[in-house]
């Protein structure tokens, strides 16, 4: 399963190197490059300020998105732009799942629905790398109200990744 979805797992385990090895200079650098090529799923993380998540919880936002993007590109796939109605689109479908898993909440089909869930994403490298990464976070900083956005906008990245329809290769035509 490990190289099923878009970005495999060698692609993955690669952009974690590449990013946690960068400079802040490289960072930024590909942050610009977040800024040319993919602005909507940028501004997903500068929109957080004007939700009232602190600066260091932006932070860890960013960061994600820097190994997405790093991820997106070393998968050597042409990606399209990532619209804000895309962006949109998909945190609906979030929004959506989560209200099913909570509706399921103490019951044993929960854990089954969710682990069918998982197993069942396009990308199941990407989603579970970030939300280890994201647990992680949650354990290691004081709990807000406002975590909830720097959650939902994390897991917005790796469900545009996922869902996103890649512009289809055309063969080149036989003279």
């Amino acid at each position: 399963k490990s190289d099923m979805g878009r970005i495999s797992q060698s692609v993955l385990l690669g952009a974690i190197k590449a990013v946690q090895e960068m400079t802040a200079d490289e960072k930024l650098r590909l942050a610009d490059e977040i800024f040319s090529l993919q602005p909507n799923l940028l501004g997903a993380v500068l929109a957080l300020r004007g939700l009232g998540v602190p600066a260091a919880k932006q932070e860890f936002a960013l960061e994600m998105l820097l190994l997405c993007f790093q991820a997106m590109m070393e998968s050597g796939l042409t990606w399209p732009l990532i619209t804000v109605v895309e962006q949109e689109n998909q945190m609906q479908r979030h929004t959506t799942l989560l209200r099913f898993f909570e509706s399921l909440d103490g019951r044993s089909e929960q854990k089954n629905c969710i682990r069918e869930y998982i197993d069942a994403h396009p990308e199941p490298e990407l989603l579970a790398w970030v939300m280890m990464q994201s647990r992680d976070w949650l354990l290691k900083s004081a709990p807000e109200e406002s975590d909830k956005y720097v959650l939902l906008a994390v897991a917005n990245f790796v469900s545009c990744i996922a869902y996103v329809p890649l512009p289809v290769e055309r063969p080149p035509r036989i003279q």
